[in-house]
């Protein structure tokens, strides 16, 4: 679903173009946000109320990661956000629900290119779903874990946990933007401060309806987010020496949870087969030959865990890069990149059978879950050809590929059991984009 998205990204800009034949500004952006929403789940406070449990909050908090790119008054970008509930004490279990979001910013500027921008936008795009219930502490013993994993309920709606080719369900935002340019010292580019108010919301009834109750709420709401980042405003170039780009990555990690298989074949369980697939987001930015920018990917295998289960084994990992081009020649670059992530690890085991609600809420009992959170560093080399798509060179399709190391620090531990042969090793990526 996503190089979908990234698809209809390149349309509009080639659209763009008959727009665009005596343009004489472009921008380009990146930036992180955080924010929160307002978001009723009446359905699933009503059967908490008849248990006499306190209903959740009508709100939850989003973060994510934005690009921008201006072509005079037309604005296009590209956001991944996840947005994730206040927990709910239900007993010894904890309710929470999470959803991510892979949109497609339109807009159109209603100021013109200065150090202030106004812009008012529509998003379209895809998403899923996570709704869970599962104790306040999580087990410390794999063994003990694994003999007895029915400790709650996890419900996913396009489970990107088998990849983010689920992703799927319409959803929309419609907002306004507001930004300011900051001068950094020394640097042609600017430090952008963002604030942006609208209403997000799923424009068909009943698409988030997960065993019997609908929670197409969890996907609504009005929102208020701030965020910040670095941009690159035309007035400060007066030749293409500095653009900010982004891509879908696809590739391979070369590790295995080898010590990991071997504790579920012991307590029957299927193992895990192969090596973990590697795909998500990086936008990368380019001034007089730095490179900066940051990625966003899952590291996940799944497979059957016998004949009534399922199960995954996901990273969710998040980078700031910086690094330095040292070979460009015509359309070919070459450089070197350095990385400081934040990444997670969480196993989970599903069974294949739920009831639906109220009955779900009452047994509870179901599904295992297990999660760490760590520090990665990484580095790698990267390679990338730039192809101009338009006689004026508006923007290039970039086709690269990059291979490196990622370091897990400290190890991961799932249950007491090291997951170092996971979270550690080399990796070889594949991506295309576009890049103004």
């Amino acid at each position: 679903m996503m190089p979908r998205l990234l698809l209809l990204f390149l349309l509009l800009l080639l659209g763009a173009r008959l727009q665009a034949q005596g343009f004489l500004a472009n921008r380009s952006s990146i930036y992180a946000y955080t924010g929160t929403s307002g978001a009723n789940l009446s359905q699933f406070n009503a059967l908490l109320d008849e248990r006499g449990i306190l209903p959740i909050q009508n709100k939850y908090n989003s973060f994510g990661l934005g690009y921008q790119a201006r072509l005079n008054d037309f604005i296009f970008g590209f956001e991944l956000s996840q947005h994730q509930s206040q927990p709910a004490e239900i007993g010894v279990h904890r309710f929470q629900y999470r959803t991510s979001r892979a949109l497609v910013n339109l807009g159109y500027s209603l100021t013109e290119e200065g150090k202030f921008q106004l812009i008012h936008y529509l998003s379209l795009g895809m998403g899923y779903m996570n709704v869970q219930l599962l104790p306040k502490e999580q087990s410390t013993s794999l063994t003990s874990f694994l003999k007895d994993p029915g400790q709650g309920f996890i419900l996913r709606e396009n489970n990107i946990q088998n990849g983010t080719r689920y992703f799927g369900d319409f959803l929309t935002e419609i907002g306004f933007q507001l930004s300011y340019d900051f001068p950094i010292p020394n640097r042609k580019e600017a430090l952008v401060v963002i604030a942006k108010a609208g209403y997000s919301f799923s424009p068909f009834e009943d698409s988030w309806n997960i065993n019997g109750l609908s929670f197409d709420n969890a996907q609504a709401g009005a929102f208020f987010r701030v965020g910040t980042g670095i941009s690159l405003p035309d007035r400060n170039f007066f030749y293409k020496d500095a653009t900010i780009g982004i891509s879908l990555i696809r590739g391979f990690n070369f590790s295995k949870p080898e010590k990991f298989n071997t504790y579920l074949k012991e307590q029957g369980y299927q193992a895990f087969e192969g090596s973990p697939s590697q795909s998500g987001l990086r936008i990368l930015g380019e001034t007089d030959g730095l490179l900066y920018g940051m990625d966003v990917f899952n590291v996940a295998q799944k497979g059957r865990a016998s004949t009534t289960q399922s199960h995954s084994l996901n990273s969710l990992r998040i980078y700031a890069n910086v690094g330095k081009k040292f070979f460009q020649y015509k359309n070919w670059g070459v450089g070197v990149v350095g990385g400081l992530g934040y990444g997670n690890l969480r196993y989970a085991l599903l069974q294949d059978l739920k009831p639906d609600f109220p009955a779900l809420l009452d047994q509870r009992n179901f599904d295992g879950y297990l999660r760490k959170s760590g520090i990665f560093l990484k580095p790698e080399l990267l390679l990338e050809y730039g192809l101009p798509m338009t006689k004026r060179k508006i923007f290039d399709v970039v086709f690269s590929t990059s291979a490196g190391y990622e370091q897990a620090i400290p190890g991961y531990k799932l249950g007491g059991v090291s997951m170092n042969s996971y979270q550690s090793g080399p990796f070889l990526t594949f991506g295309v984009g576009i890049r103004p």
